[in-house]
């Protein structure tokens, strides 16, 4: 399939997702932050890259401050052009309005490498039973995520009903190693992944 009418499926994907409105938003925030905590995989990261939630994302205020008080170094993202660069922030109230007015870190401490992440934690407008994400369309995580070690871990993060059956993906789409919601985690077999 040409990448024209993947883009174009991706285009009213993301316009129907925009209309998706979760109830109760803070107690479904809450209860897939917690399960995110328990993934065996964040108790042995020792870096972990977060993003700070905007609008159609589940909050991470929770794992900011769990995983402080763990002692895990955390990461948060910055877009600089094409590019999202990587910058230590010890808490949410650090980061100002970037990007399409999303929170980021301020660039005066050096950028860390992808590939000293342990844990890429990621938000979507839409994610799949494969682990194949839809976000906002600048393909600015798939870029991060293809430099990451192959050892390192992708989890998507989302609300329970902004997980379809199925997702058109590219060629240079990276899907996560699991998605968590506020109902379950999802943990795409690989021949999911390769679909």
């Amino acid at each position: 399939m040409s990448p024209e009418p993947i883009e174009d499926r991706k285009r009213v994907l993301r316009a129907n997702a925009r209309g998706l409105r979760p109830e109760r938003l803070e107690m479904a925030a809450s209860a897939a932050q917690r399960r995110l905590l328990e993934l065996p995989e964040l108790s042995l990261a020792e870096t972990v890259m977060l993003y700070a939630g905007a609008l159609y994302e589940v909050a991470t205020d929770t794992l900011v401050a769990t995983l402080r008080a763990r002692g895990v170094r955390l990461l948060f993202p910055r877009v600089e052009g094409p590019a999202l660069r990587l910058f230590v922030a010890n808490d949410l109230e650090e980061l100002t309005p970037g990007y399409r007015g999303i929170r980021e870190p301020a660039s005066d401490g050096p950028a860390v490498p992808p590939g000293e992440v342990d844990l890429f934690v990621v938000p979507g407008l839409l994610f799949d039973r494969a682990g194949r994400r839809l976000g906002r369309g600048g393909g600015h995580y798939d870029r991060l995520l293809g430099r990451a070690r192959e050892d390192a871990v992708r989890a998507g993060l989302c609300y329970a009903q902004r997980v379809v059956r199925e997702l058109p993906a590219a060629p240079w789409d990276v899907p996560v190693h699991v998605v968590v919601t506020e109902t379950e985690v999802i943990r795409p077999t690989r021949a999911e992944e390769g679909s």
